[in-house]
């Protein structure tokens, strides 16, 4: 599911599903599951009486970090193969300079390509502080600055496609920070069922904390505008091997493989970036910046 604005993943058998410890609730208020509705008395209750989940909240509240209105915008730029020498020149050259005019209300987290998944394409992330009127108010000013419209116009004749979502970063995730290199980074993709995002969060709030001892967590964030319920994380590694390493430590954790079970049976697929899924090593192409 897609939303657009105009103007602009071994399952164990079924009879081995494991089962959550009855103590093994969260600490994390304001989650609910999504899943749940007020239990009826009787069948015959169940004809006349509607069900209605009693949330009254919007997930982006429920998820969100509070503290912060930050949005952040998802790039994905598909680049002629001949080209992306020249693509990344140019980027490397205009878009630091947006970050860093302190009349623009955004920051550019970091920008990469990828290594392993689809080929040739770049990877960019912005953070908006002030959420949506930071957003409208670049955009206004981007479109009257020149070097960017000729900066534009010169990106383009390089491009194959491009897309873009508009994501908030989840209450229980790191938030992007500098971090010394060089590194390599891993954005997995989600596409989840509708109506799942609550229980992923409540299963990854606890899942966070198995992923923590190596500063590998760089940041976690949910599909707002684009397509809809998909969830972003993003980790740093030394190396390919060093990856591998922390990966395996985390099975060795006692929860670790319920969370991994339960999260799961929510997932529509596990596919290539095109469809649903993305499991790409991106090397950075500049260091992640404030």
């Amino acid at each position: 599911m897609a939303a657009r604005v105009l103007l602009r993943r071994s399952l164990a058998g079924a009879n081995s599903r494991p089962r959550l410890s009855a103590g093994g609730g969260l600490a994390l208020r304001g989650l609910v599951s999504s899943a749940s509705r007020p239990r009826e008395d009787s069948w015959l209750k169940t004809l006349f009486v509607r069900k209605v989940d009693p949330r009254k909240d919007a997930h982006s509240n429920l998820l969100a970090k509070r503290e912060t209105s930050s949005l952040y915008k998802l790039q994905i730029h598909n680049v002629k193969p001949e080209c992306l020498d020249a693509y990344n020149k140019l980027c490397q050259e205009v878009l630091p300079k947006i970050h860093e005019e302190k009349h623009y209300p955004c920051a550019l987290v970091g920008t990469w390509n990828t290594w392993y998944g689809e080929q040739d394409q770049a990877v960019h992330l912005w953070r908006y502080e002030g959420g949506y009127p930071a957003l409208n108010e670049v955009m206004s000013k981007l479109r009257q600055n020149k070097e960017f419209t000729e900066f534009r116009k010169e990106r383009g004749n390089m491009l194959l496609s491009r897309k873009n979502q508009l994501l908030l970063e989840f209450s229980f995730w790191n938030e992007p920070v500098p971090r010394e290199g060089p590194n390599i980074y891993e954005l997995r993709s989600y596409q989840l069922r509708p109506g799942t995002m609550i229980e992923w969060g409540n299963y990854w709030a606890r899942a966070i904390r198995f992923r923590q001892d190596n500063n590998e967590a760089v940041g976690g964030f949910f599909s707002q505008i684009g397509q809809l319920y998909m969830v972003h994380h993003l980790w740093a590694y030394k190396d390919l091997q060093t990856r591998e390493d922390i990966r395996n430590a985390a099975w060795h954790k006692p929860g670790w493989d319920e969370l991994v079970y339960y999260t799961g049976n929510i997932l529509t697929s596990l596919e290539c970036w095109r469809q649903t899924f993305l499991h790409a090593i991106i090397f950075i192409l500049q260091y992640i910046v404030s």
